[in-house]
């Protein structure tokens, strides 16, 4: 007779290979587990699980970041930041790389996505990039990997998902503030391999503007890049909650790119509201199964039996924490974020704070490596709208995006190692 943890498994498994939406895969194998532990009312479990993980108030910033990230990828952000990011790098050789990851960082950490951010900078970057000499397949590279540090640099919607995930024991305003480092020394090591890559093979200038443009172009973004300083000054002063800025996000996103920039039509706006909504949608049906999901593993003790297998491996913290990186990392190649993040933080949160790491490090480490996921196959989001983009192939991509995922893997060992990059800015703000 099969256990319950087995028979949610499997199932899953065999609806994964059938191509079933994973929330509702989700949903049906944790009711086939319930059922099978026996003597509980499985429908009800399930249903009341499903309810209670939608109805966190936490949750409505999803909704609001994810309307906000729509307006600014409409809104003609993404060129200004372009123009923004070239005054401040472009003239250097290989300049046009650096300002695909500086405008990825920019405009990622407005929308915090990195699907759109791949697609509005990417959509701009990349067709510049091939007309001024570079490889088609490094321009890809570049920008499929610099769109993922819009995940860790506020706001974000993985974060708030992880905060969620964690039960409570991670304040979205903390983790939101440990992002900034890490995501900026992802976003520098990018532009160090994009440096390199760049002087052998003599790639060119980029089309940086005089001095004397500079500031007109900085006037143009600056709008654009107060969103930040809105968000991230209101939380850190009090001023508002995570949530009440997300809603004061859409607020100034809906007068940046309607009114101010004027990009975005009014007849285009019921186009822009179903699409947060269907976004929003399949985040919280995913949101509400991996409650349930949770509570098939906490009733079969699977964290407790985890860190004592991991502990049973070695004795060297340090050890457990690359295994679990190495699982996380192969976890991303073949399952999206978020129902990443909702189904492994419940098993490995328990492991690493046994081993005395800080909830808020573990977010960040999560985040970082499912980020790199997005960039690989065979479901990496990223990687196939930049390939899309670039008009490639992943096989003729994966050459050149290698570079870029190894500089992406030693940001994360330093973050895993060293705790200090992630936790400087919380203490530093008494959080």
């Amino acid at each position: 007779m099969f256990s319950p943890l087995t028979i949610m498994i499997i199932s899953f498994a065999v609806m994964l290979f059938f191509e079933v939406p994973i929330a509702v895969g989700l949903g049906i194998s944790s009711l086939l587990a319930i059922i099978a532990i026996g003597d509980i009312p499985a429908f009800l479990i399930v249903s009341q699980r499903i309810m209670n993980g939608m109805t966190s108030f936490t949750l409505l910033a999803i909704p609001f970041f994810i309307l906000a990230g729509l307006f600014m990828g409409r809104g003609g952000i993404a060129r200004r930041l372009v123009d923004f990011a070239n005054v401040l790098v472009g003239r250097f050789p290989g300049g046009l790389a650096y300002v695909n990851v500086l405008t990825c960082m920019l405009f990622g950490s407005i929308s915090g996505s990195s699907a759109a951010a791949v697609s509005a900078v990417g959509g701009f970057m990349i067709p510049l990039m091939n007309k001024m000499g570079y490889n088609k397949n490094f321009n890809a590279s570049i920008t499929v990997t610099a769109a993922t540090t819009g995940l860790l640099i506020p706001p974000s919607n993985a974060m708030i998902i992880y905060s969620l995930a964690a039960g409570g024991s991670v304040s979205i305003a903390t983790i939101f503030i440990a992002g900034i480092i890490p995501g900026i020394l992802v976003g520098l090591a990018l532009m160090f391999v994009a440096g390199v890559i760049s002087f052998k093979r003599k790639y060119g200038k980029g089309t940086a503007y005089p001095l004397s443009e500079a500031l007109p172009k900085f006037l143009k973004a600056l709008p654009a890049l107060f969103l930040v300083i809105i968000i991230l000054g209101g939380i850190l002063s009090g001023l508002f909650t995570p949530t009440e800025a997300s809603a004061i996000a859409v607020a100034y996103a809906f007068l940046l790119s309607v009114i101010i920039y004027k990009e975005v039509k009014i007849t285009e706006i019921p186009a822009i509201l179903l699409q947060c909504i269907i976004t929003t949608g399949v985040v919280f049906i995913l949101i509400g199964t991996s409650m349930a999901t949770s509570w098939v593993l906490a009733y079969e003790n699977i964290p407790f039996k985890i860190t004592q297998a991991l502990i049973g491996l070695s004795d060297n913290k340090y050890v457990i924490f690359l295994i679990i990186n190495l699982i996380l990392l192969a976890v991303g190649t073949f399952m999206d974020m978020t129902p990443a993040i909702l189904i492994f933080t419940p098993i490995f949160l328990p492991v690493v704070k046994n081993l005395g790491m800080d909830p808020i490090q573990f977010g960040i480490i999560m985040v970082l490596n499912l980020s790199i996921g997005l960039c690989t196959p065979p479901v990496g989001t990223s990687l196939f709208i930049g390939c899309g983009i670039a008009d490639t192939t992943v096989a003729k991509i994966l050459p050149h995006i290698t570079q870029f995922f190894i500089a992406m893997i030693v940001v994360l060992l330093v973050c895993t190692y060293v705790p200090a990059i992630s936790m400087i800015l919380p203490r530093l703000f008494g959080m």
